[in-house]
């Protein structure tokens, strides 16, 4: 069981709301979200409704203003609890839409994409094992999506607007 604490104001001050599970709209529980207490678990935390828009990787931890998460504003809607997985994780990223063209195989954390496979265009992909988040630039920075296991035949259904991909992050422990 997870536990996240939300606050309006910076550095834990004003107004909380405090969740143990998955939320599609906080939108009733506080108007604005300037600092979070993850107490335990992984969450994802997202820009609107109905978990849209820009995603947000926590860990337990702190952080006591929005910047600490990488966010673009104080705008918070939704979040979901990921599952722990413990087990091994893997992933096959390909070239073309519909699992199409070149295939690379992940079963790990990759800083940075172009380094590695000489590209940064990932236009489907499908996920074996774990949850995995994809970052917009390399060294885990920019904007976030996460993957769950399953197939992507387009870049849009893990919410990109852009094949783009920067680097890779397991999601464990």
């Amino acid at each position: 069981m997870g536990k996240i604490i939300f606050y309006e104001d910076r550095n834990f001050q004003g107004r909380t709301y405090e969740c143990s599970s998955e939320c599609s709209d906080l939108h009733s529980h506080f108007s604005r979200c300037n600092s979070i207490k993850v107490d335990s678990g992984n969450w994802m935390v997202y820009e609107r409704p109905n978990y849209m828009g820009y995603q947000y990787f926590l860990r337990r931890g702190e952080y006591p203003d929005y910047q600490r998460w990488m966010g673009f504003n104080d705008c918070v809607r939704s979040c979901r609890m990921i599952p722990s997985h413990q087990g091994s994780h893997r992933m096959m990223i390909y070239e073309r839409p519909e699992l199409g063209g070149q295939t690379m195989e992940l079963t790990d954390d990759c800083p940075s994409l172009h380094e590695r496979f000489h590209h940064s265009d990932i236009n489907s992909c499908n996920v074996m094992d774990g949850n995995w988040i994809f970052y917009e630039h390399p060294q885990y920075r920019g904007r976030q999506y996460l993957l769950r296991p399953g197939q992507y035949k387009r870049f849009n259904e893990w919410g990109s607007m852009t094949p783009r991909v920067g680097s890779i992050r397991r999601i464990s422990m």
